[in-house]
């Protein structure tokens, strides 16, 4: 067994593609619309879905925004320097809501970033 991808939902699929594409430096991977059920799927990810996990961006047509909730915390990514991303995410107009740093507790250094729709994206610095 092994994790395909993590479905989220968002308000404006082409600004959240934007994001994770512009702003990431994901691809997307697959898209579909499906007019019968008003939604779209785009699937975006830094590899084939053969290999690894990727993210599922679900557009419901009919809906412009979604409360977050609070039990869903964030998507993880390996980046090779903590700080360098947080300064390209900025200058591609990304919002970091948590500097580049080490973890509280432990070692790591990590940083945060949000999508368009709020969602978390961490860093983790990996050499």
């Amino acid at each position: 067994m092994r994790i395909l991808h993590t479905m989220i939902r968002v308000g404006d699929l082409d600004r959240s593609i934007g994001f994770y594409t512009g702003v990431l430096g994901m691809n997307v991977i697959r898209r579909k619309d499906y007019p019968d059920g008003k939604f779209t799927l785009a699937f975006v990810g830094y590899g084939d879905e053969s290999q690894g996990a990727v993210i599922e961006l679900t557009h419901n047509w009919e809906t412009k925004s979604y409360d977050l909730g609070n039990g869903f915390g964030h998507i993880a990514v390996a980046v090779p320097d903590a700080y360098k991303a947080c300064e390209e995410v900025r200058r591609l107009g990304g919002k970091v809501t948590r500097e580049a740093g080490p973890m509280k507790f432990g070692g790591s250094v990590i940083a945060f970033v949000e999508d368009p729709d709020g969602y978390k994206i961490e860093f983790i610095q990996k050499a």
